[in-house]
């Protein structure tokens, strides 16, 4: 029905749109009054025979793509109609020439009434395509395979969050993330736990809506490890306090991991923790990092670390400390500090790594530091190599099967973004789920 609906809207706007020329040449008359309703309902009503999607914005977007192909198509049927009607027909320039100022302006109206839709609602096209297809959009020809890219990524988002939409409400009664123990899912360094803009980006909804329970650490955003986990313990026992859980489980990402790892072995909190999941987290410490540390000047390194105490602390921070945050992620301060914090009996550990492919295969900046991370780490994901990731055996590295790889912010979804072959909000749902299927 979807591709009888833009066949049929495109066919009858080509007949609107050229109407003058069919009317002066053909002797095909279609009256103006009828010329201006049709166009406002294809343009207000692109879909109108098409089903309903779940989602209103989604309808919206699917509504505005579905536009531009109409566009799309009529440039190409025009240019060939404009060809045959001069060449064979001998259509003369004044009836081209006007016909072609009521084409302009019909197609104009179809091309913003569906650029409009897609600029303001889809999340797909980022400030990157919005931007790029802005400016592209001053070049002639060029500004048509923009276009296409634009449908592109637009079709694709509607597809893919309208089939969310499906799985999450036919497993809706089940449950999957409903687990014995809360979710506390603990944040990495320089970020912090923002009401508006969620560090997690879309996986807590996704969570919640499956059934999980969720809490966040509220921790600062650069402290030592062992200060961060004094303030993470202090986090998990009020949780456990207020809600009378008893325990959580903690899902952590990137240096919050070794927080969590040491408030499990050294403060006391292996009775309060069911499991722990460390996302991308530098359990064996980041040698670039070292490199960094030492050959970076102090002067730098003091008034770096003296711009960002001060913002944060602008920001809610108590005590925020750049230095002690960083230095302890060196290789050497990590391996100093696993021999203080094994793992605990009756505490389930479990670590998650990715990888990106090279510098092509993901967002910036963190594609851009994949080549410098690999020359000391090896294989990365743009900040932490693949070596660092586990804590034992029992280790899983996520990677796309396409060229697009997995960086250190897409697996937090950072960036909000579809990644082909790889569902992030899908693999925390898996995550808990297995969480729960082990008794936790």
């Amino acid at each position: 029905m979807k591709y009888l609906t833009i066949a049929l809207n495109s066919i009858l706007l080509f007949l609107l749109s050229n109407f003058y020329i069919l009317s002066k040449t053909f002797s095909f008359k279609i009256p103006v009054i009828i010329t201006i309703i049709f166009v406002i309902l294809i343009s207000i009503f692109p879909s109108v025979f098409c089903k309903k999607l779940l989602n209103k914005k989604l309808s919206i977007i699917r509504d505005g793509y579905r536009l531009l192909i109409v566009f799309l198509i009529n440039i190409f049927l025009d240019i060939v109609f404009y060809l045959i009607s001069f060449i064979k027909y001998h259509a003369d320039i004044k009836t081209l020439l006007l016909n072609a100022l009521l084409l302009v302006l019909i197609l104009n109206v179809i091309f913003w009434s569906g650029m409009l839709r897609v600029y303001l609602f889809s999340k797909q096209l980022g400030i990157r395509y919005r931007l790029v297809g802005f400016i592209l959009g001053l070049i002639p020809v060029v500004h048509l395979v923009m276009l296409v890219k634009i449908i592109k990524v637009c079709k694709n988002e509607v597809e893919f969050e309208n089939s969310k939409i499906q799985t999450d409400l036919a497993r809706k009664n089940e449950a999957i993330c409903k687990t014995k123990y809360p979710i506390l899912l603990v944040h990495g360094i320089f970020f912090r736990d923002f009401e508006k803009l969620n560090y997690w980006g879309r996986i807590p909804e996704e969570l919640s809506k499956n059934g999980a329970v969720i809490y966040y650490g509220n921790h600062s955003s650069s402290l030592a490890i062992k200060d961060s986990a004094k303030e993470l313990a202090d986090r998990i026992k009020k949780i456990t306090k207020e809600t009378g859980c008893e325990k959580v489980n903690i899902i952590a990402h990137s240096k919050g991991g070794l927080d969590a790892r040491y408030a499990i072995s050294n403060l006391g909190m292996d009775k309060y923790v069911a499991s722990l999941s460390t996302i991308n987290t530098p359990n064996h410490g980041c040698i670039f990092a070292d490199y960094l540390f030492n050959k970076a000047p102090d002067g730098f390194k003091e008034k770096l670390a003296s711009a960002y105490n001060f913002t944060l602390k602008k920001l809610g921070d108590k005590d925020p400390d750049f230095i002690a945050g960083v230095f302890d992620l060196t290789s050497g301060e990590v391996e100093k500090l696993n021999k203080k914090m094994p793992n605990k009996p009756g505490v389930y550990y479990k670590a998650y790594g990715s990888v990106l492919k090279g510098p092509t295969s993901g967002r910036f900046p963190l594609n851009l530091t994949n080549p410098f991370v690999k020359h000391f780490d090896g294989k990365n994901d743009g900040l932490v190599g693949i070596d660092s990731f586990p804590i034992d055996k029992d280790f899983t590295l996520i990677e796309s099967p396409y060229r697009r790889g997995i960086s250190h912010g897409d697996v937090i979804d950072l960036n909000r973004e579809n990644i082909e072959g790889f569902d992030v909000r899908e693999f925390y749902v898996k995550l808990v789920s297995d969480l729960k299927n082990r008794g936790f």
